[in-house]
Formats: C-alpha cells, structure tokens, sequence
C-alpha cells in the first residue's frame, strides 16, 4: 500500500479548477504500511470538500460513482472516519439499498436499519449504531426492500435527512452507482452535490462523460472527482484532467 504524491484541485482566482501536484513524499521506511500516507490523502479529500460545502452552506454530501468495483463504500467510509477525526458529529447512512456493504467493511451489525425506518417500523434511535468510532454514528441498510427507488424518493426519507441536518455535524451517504440505477440521483435535493470516485483502470473516459450528462439532465451537483487505485508511474492520470479543471479533484494513490 505505497502511496506518494498525492494530488488535489484547488480554485484559482477566478473561480476555475486546476490540477497540482503535491511535493510532499508520504513514503517512510518507518511506516511500511503506508498508514500516514492513507490518513493524509484522506485529510486532503476532507479539506477540499469542506471547501465546497462551506460555498453551498451545507452539511451534507453524497458519495457515489459510474459502476461497481470503483471502490465507492470503502472510499465514503474513509471520509467519514477522517470527518469524525475532527471531532465532528457525523452520521454515515449506507443509502445503496441493492448492495449495501458499509457494514461489510466497518463489521457491524445489518439486521436492521435504514429500511425499517423508512417503513415505520422501528424509530431512528433505535437502530442507528452510535460510536461506531469516536463520533462517528452509522446507520446501515438493513433488509434489502424490493422497492428502493420508492423509499428512497419517499416523504419519510425526506424527513429523516432533514432531522439529521440539525443533529449532526455532517451527515455523509453512500448511495447506489449512477450509471448502473438512478437511484442517487433522487437525493439531488436533499446533498449540497456529489463526490464521483472513479478508479484508475476501471473507470473510462466514456463512464465520466456518461456520468456528468445524467447529472446535467437530473440538475445535479457535481462537487469533486476521487481518484483512487492510482499507480504513480504509469502516467494515465491526463486523461481525468479536463474534468478535474471543471469539477475539482481529490487525488490520491492506491489505499486499499
């Protein structure tokens, strides 16, 4: 898990993107693990990201991307551990209610969640699952419905996100890819925008211009591209460029 260089997108003065590359070498021969390079790539991604809901005055984001395997769960629960390390109230909702795996990968409890709230079956405080990591709560999917585009564009859904807003500092989902279901795209309203993570040797140039125009044609915010699974030597990073112009980028290299 070697990670060096990592990149990001800044504003310049007028008000455009632009891409740099960090000077700072994360490798150090006392942390074989890459563990530094890991919580400082992510702290960077943070950083950005405050940045732009600072500009929407909102607190609330979604995380998505074009297809599976890009990475997306493992990606959104990083930042929101790397949130709650700010000593932040954060709530993390697994909101991809055809393949959760928040719980996978924190390795809690999925018997019940979002789902039996949204269905008035259980109350919110019932089944969240508070400090899952210091001051991070986690409310994951639960039972897998046989109607998630309907909860998820449901009036309870609504409310529970609105509620959330004013408990919490920040309030992070995980929702379904967009170019495999719309069902992210029926949140627009409730995120200041979306974070795409895409994956070097997965993604394609196509998949980005596929996603950009589906959130055009949904009135939908992009906040910021993710890159991740990035080899430094091959060179391949040119191709995201243009789009990280316009949108902004979080760049860093493999994490997982």
């Amino acid at each position: 898990m070697n990670i060096k260089k990592p990149i990001l997108s800044k504003k310049d003065k007028k008000g455009t993107y632009s891409s740099y590359s960090s000077k700072t070498s994360y490798s150090n021969s006392s942390d074989p693990s890459g563990k530094f390079a890991i919580i400082e790539g992510f702290k960077i991604a943070r950083t950005n990201i405050q940045f732009s809901l600072s500009a929407s005055n909102e607190n609330c984001f979604a995380v998505t991307s074009w297809s599976k395997g890009e990475g997306k769960s493992t990606a959104t629960s990083n930042i929101a551990i790397s949130f709650a390390k700010m000593e932040k109230k954060v709530i993390l909702l697994d909101c991809d209610l055809r393949r959760p795996n928040i719980h996978n990968l924190l390795k809690i409890d999925n018997a019940i969640g979002l789902t039996s709230v949204l269905c008035n079956e259980n109350s919110f405080d019932k089944v969240v699952q508070k400090d899952v990591l210091p001051n991070l709560d986690v409310l994951t999917v639960g039972t897998i419905p046989p109607n998630p585009s309907e909860l998820i564009a449901s009036d309870n859904f609504s409310k529970l996100i609105k509620t959330l807003k004013e408990e919490y500092d920040y309030v992070i989902m995980d929702t379904a890819p967009i170019g495999i279901v719309t069902d992210a795209l029926l949140v627009k309203d409730l995120v200041a925008g979306y974070l795409v993570i895409v994956r070097e040797g997965v993604t394609t140039h196509g998949d980005i211009q596929n996603f950009i125009s589906s959130c055009k044609t949904a009135g939908a915010k992009v906040m910021g591209f993710l890159k991740v699974g990035c080899n430094p030597g091959n060179g391949k990073a040119g191709k995201y460029r243009k789009y990280n112009r316009k949108y902004g980028s979080y760049d860093y290299y493999r994490y997982y």
